[in-house]
């Protein structure tokens, strides 16, 4: 499967600007991450932006994403790349043992967020920084849907500072910026 294959997919099944905004985010940052891991970009970009793809469909856990694996495997999409998927729920109890996995599952809670923090700032997400963020995480009324847990969690099993991982990810999320709206 190539990029153009997937944003087929995501666009098939994805009508909100909002989410496909976060799936865009979500590759951006796989793609740096790939990159500096020396991985492949594809198909991490790919993982980033079909995590979320069946979620307008299937709201409710376990239900997304256990039923886009289903559609993926029909298509011929390769089983690493459903179980990156799969684990990064972490109610599937699915484990992140690769790198591919463990990355998705850092980024993207932390891709919501970086979104919601620039999107009240006046230059959105040209000048944000980690410390802001970090600043942010602690107001539990701000973007409450967003879980930190889980952010922290995913910079620990990913082995990086989080500080460093949220600059990292802002860096990467800049790169698309105007495609983000921010």
């Amino acid at each position: 499967m190539n990029r153009n294959q997937a944003l087929d997919i995501l666009h098939q099944y994805v009508s909100n600007d909002a989410l496909r905004k976060h799936m865009y985010a979500v590759e951006a940052a796989m793609r740096a991450y790939a990159r500096k891991f020396n991985e492949d970009e594809e198909k991490w970009a790919i993982v980033g932006l079909l995590h979320d793809f069946d979620y307008e469909m299937y709201p409710n856990a376990p239900d997304h994403p256990l039923k886009g694996s289903e559609i993926l495997r029909q298509i011929g999409v390769g089983e690493d790349v459903i179980k990156a998927i799969l684990g990064h729920a972490s109610y599937m109890n699915v484990p992140r043992d690769t790198k591919m996995a463990k990355v998705l599952y850092a980024v993207d809670e932390l891709c919501g967020f970086i979104t919601a923090c620039a999107l009240v700032r006046p230059n959105k997400i040209s000048d944000l920084e980690a410390g802001s963020v970090k600043k942010k995480m602690k107001d539990k009324a701000f973007a409450k849907n967003v879980n930190r847990e889980e952010i922290i969690q995913g910079a620990e099993e990913l082995g990086v500072d989080l500080t460093e991982h949220i600059n990292f990810v802002i860096s990467a999320m800049k790169s698309i910026s105007k495609d983000l709206g921010l």
